[in-house]
C-alpha cells in the first residue's frame, strides 16, 4: 500500500496555508511529518482523514484516488478527544461498530488492545479517573480498536514516563512491522529518529525537506568532522584549533567530549589530520559527524527560515 500526496494547497479565509504538500508513505514504514506549530501539519493530516478537503491537489492510494470513507484509518489527535466521564470499555466498543465492526467484534478488539497496553485493568472506569499515562494509552487503544491500515499518530508520547513510553514504543514497532502505514508527527525528535525511516519537513506551509533520514543525515554531515585529543579538554582542543588550525577548519560547536568541525573549503579530512600530526598533537578520536535530526530541524525550520 502506497500513500502519495501531490501538491495539496489549502487556504483559510483567504490565505493559503499549504503551498504544493507533497510527499508518500508505504506499508510497513513509518513517516515523520515534522513542522513547528502552525506548521501545516495538522491540516495536512485532516486532509488525508477528509476532515478538510484540499483547494487542489490530489491524493492516491496505490496510484488510484484516495477515498478515506473506504479505508480503516486510525487518528490519535494531539488533543485527545475520548469523552473523560464515560466508561472507558463502552467508549471504546462505540468507537469500533461507529468504524464498521459488529457487536462481537467490538467487543473482542477492544479488549485486545486494552491488554496491549496494559490498561484492560481500567475498562469499566470513568476515563477521567485515570492517570494522565493511561489515559493516553486507552486513546491510543480507542486509534487502533477498528485495526486501521493507515494510522496517524500526533504527538504520541506527550508527557509520558519512561515506563508508558516504551509500551507505547513497543506497540508502534509491532504496527510497523505487521506492515501498517505509520504517519507519526513529534517535536520529540528522539522518537521521530527511532521509528521513521523517511521524514517530511513542513515549514510555513511548504515542504522544504524530505527523503530517508540516514541519506539526508549524511549529506548534512558531509564535510563535517569530530576531534578530541588525549591530553586537552573540549575548551582547550578548541582554543588550539582556533590559533593553529583555522586554514583547515571551523569549529562549530561540540558533543559529549568532541569538537565539532567544518572542513574550510578546498580542505580534505586528510590534510586537518595531516597538519595535526605535524604539530605532535595526539589525537583520541577523529571520524565524520551525523547531525541529529533536532539539529537539521532546527536548520531547516527556524526562525531564520
Amino acid at each position: 500500500m502506497k500513500l502519495e500526496l501531490r501538491n495539496i494547497r489549502k487556504s483559510f479565509a483567504g490565505k493559503e496555508v499549504l503551498h504544493g504538500v507533497g510527499f508518500e508513505v508505504e506499508s510497513g514504514t513509518a513517516l515523520g511529518l515534522l513542522g513547528r506549530n502552525g506548521a501545516g501539519k495538522t491540516t495536512t493530516m485532516r486532509i488525508i482523514m477528509d476532515v478538510f478537503k484540499s483547494d487542489s491537489g490530489e491524493i492516491l492510494l496505490d496510484g488510484k484516488p484516495f477515498e478515506p470513507s473506504k479505508q480503516r484509518i486510525g487518528y490519535m489527535p494531539e488533543e485527545r478527544g475520548l469523552y473523560p466521564k464515560r466508561i472507558v470499555l463502552e467508549q471504546m466498543k462505540y468507537l469500533a461498530r461507529l468504524r464498521g465492526m459488529n457487536k462481537a467484534e467490538a467487543e473482542s478488539s477492544s479488549r485486545k488492545w486494552l491488554q496491549k497496553l496494559e490498561v484492560e485493568e481500567y475498562g469499566n472506569r470513568k476515563l477521567e479517573t485515570l492517570s494522565k499515562g493511561n489515559q493516553q494509552k486507552v486513546q491510543l487503544a480507542a486509534t487502533l480498536v477498528s485495526e486501521p491500515d493507515i494510522i496517524i499518530l500526533d504527538e504520541p508520547f506527550s508527557g509520558l514516563d519512561p515506563v508508558n513510553s516504551q509500551i507505547l514504543k513497543d506497540v508502534v514497532r509491532e504496527l510497523i512491522h505487521e506492515g501498517r502505514l505509520v504517519i507519526f508527527s513529534s517535536h520529540q525528535m528522539s522518537y521521530v529518529e527511532e521509528f521513521c525511516e523517511d521524514i517530511v519537513v513542513i515549514n510555513h506551509g511548504d515542504v522544504v525537506l524530505k527523503g530517508e533520514l540516514k541519506d539526508i543525515k549524511k549529506e548534512y554531515g558531509k564535510n563535517r568532522i569530530t576531534l578530541s585529543f588525549d591530553d586537552y579538554s573540549v575548551e582547550e582542543a578548541k582554543a588550539i584549533i582556533q590559533d593553529k588550525f583555522s586554514d583547515y577548519v571551523l569549529v562549530t560547536g561540540e558533543i559529549k567530549e568532541e569538537v565539532i568541525l567544518q572542513l574550510q573549503e578546498g580542505k580534505k579530512k586528510s590534510d586537518v589530520m595531516e597538519a595535526m600530526l605535524r604539530e605532535k598533537l595526539s589525537i583520541a578520536s577523529f571520524g565524520n559527524y551525523a547531525p541529529s535530526l533536532n539539529e537539521i530541524f532546527v536548520m531547516k525550520a527556524g526562525d531564520d527560515q
